[in-house]
């Protein structure tokens, strides 16, 4: 391809792109990280905070693909509007929770609302960049999301103990500052326009929506579920080991607070925790193609679950804070070895007509243990206690070890052609 001279300086629009995914990541930690914190600091409970969540990821997951839809046909609404769209809504959200009745019912409401809008644009951020670089723009795509990564981990850094001093009203006020400084990002991220719309004349017809639609058409083999598992066994049990992961996975994260505070720690150390276990992503994600050149992507899955089970054990038996530091440095071994892994193992098994379907099931995989996690942990903690707890979550994964192990030493896996 042959790159517009307007987006020859790759330096520059990498420095525009990770200005973007800074900004989200950095909003990405005050409203997700800090969900419970805040939540419980206006009297929920545990129970209460996990269906607020379950709620969020449910309707998340429902208007991703619908978004998605909407944005590829043609119309107003781009990847860019909606990311412009969605940065004001989650600053006007943040504004109308510094200023309304401290009533849990509005709260509730305007709060899934924020953590919903959230996790919806995400995929849209990468979807921008993919889309710019179609018009030529040169990305370094690895670059700008690791400064993501690495966003979200020094913000972690300084709104715990920020937090901790001054009350839970600093992630309002970290929210609206993040977001006009997402708006900045945003508007200088702004695709120019091409030769053809320079000259007034239409563009040529693409390719790539004649081969799409080819895809859509070969994609009908495997449309049905009971079709596609027949031919994907493994895969689908790989899902089923998923679901357990994620459950244990984010039973740590959406109730890391009350973990934290169990083992004498408060919000600063919560900061500490999650700035080790997103820095520790970082080395592991850049070197992962080296890795699958030794290890295959389905035996890197294994050893991804594996640690998600080890990160979960050591919590049980933690008597302070070094236990808890111990355990989110597995977090290089679980989360980031199973989000590369899971991609090229798709990759690797499935027909290119499958692929997106493939990578939509893990998402689904992965949303449905968040759900379940929400909802049954959140009861268990408030009910039973945090041992308890943990106790549920590791045995779950155990479980979902155990599935993928099966999956992969015991299940034909199809090989892409």
């Amino acid at each position: 391809m042959t790159k517009n001279r307007n987006c020859s300086d790759r330096a520059i629009w990498t420095a525009k792109y990770a200005f973007l995914n800074a900004t989200y990541y950095a909003g990405f930690n005050t409203i997700h990280a800090y969900a419970a914190v805040y939540l419980l600091a206006h009297g929920f409970t545990n129970t209460e905070v996990g269906v607020l969540l379950a709620v969020s990821n449910i309707l998340s997951a429902i208007l991703q693909p619908v978004i998605a839809g909407i944005i590829d046909k043609p119309g107003p609404l781009t990847n860019r509007s909606f990311t412009a769209f969605s940065i004001m809504a989650i600053a006007v959200a943040s504004a109308l929770l510094m200023v309304v009745p401290d009533q849990k019912i509005i709260i509730f409401i305007i709060y899934t609302l924020l953590y919903m809008i959230q996790f919806t644009y995400q995929p849209v951020i990468t979807a921008l960049c993919f889309e710019y670089q179609r018009a030529g723009c040169d990305i370094f795509y690895g670059l700008a999301r690791g400064l993501g990564s690495a966003s979200f981990a020094i913000t972690s850094a300084f709104i715990g103990g920020l937090t901790e001093k001054h009350g839970v009203y600093v992630l309002l006020t970290a929210n609206i500052i993040i977001m006009l400084l997402s708006a900045v990002a945003i508007f200088i991220f702004k695709k120019p326009a091409d030769k053809y719309e320079i000259a007034g004349a239409a563009p040529p017809a693409k390719h790539s929506g004649a081969f799409a639609a080819s895809i859509l058409n070969q994609n009908e083999a495997h449309n049905n579920v009971l079709d596609f598992a027949r031919t994907y066994p493994a895969f689908m049990l790989i899902l089923l080991g998923t679901i357990c992961f994620f459950f244990a996975h984010n039973m740590i994260n959406d109730f890391l607070i009350q973990i934290i505070r169990n083992l004498g720690g408060a919000e600063t150390e919560l900061g500490y925790a999650t700035f080790l276990a997103a820095m520790l992503e970082l080395p592991v994600m850049a070197l992962i193609g080296l890795v699958l050149k030794k290890i295959s992507a389905g035996k890197l899955l294994v050893i991804s679950g594996a640690a998600f089970f080890v990160k979960t054990l050591i919590l049980i038996f933690a008597m302070n804070m070094t236990a808890m530091y111990l355990s989110q440095s597995f977090q290089m071994l679980a989360y980031a070895v199973f989000v590369p892994a899971s991609a090229y193992y798709v990759s690797e098994t499935m027909e290119t007509l499958d692929q997106v379907k493939g990578q939509a099931y893990v998402s689904s995989a992965i949303t449905i243990g968040g759900v379940f996690s929400n909802l049954i942990c959140g009861r268990i903690l408030d009910v039973f206690g945090i041992k308890a707890m943990l106790t549920t979550g590791t045995a779950v994964c155990a479980v979902g070890v155990i599935i993928a192990l099966i999956a992969i030493t015991k299940l034909p896996a199809h090989v892409a052609e």
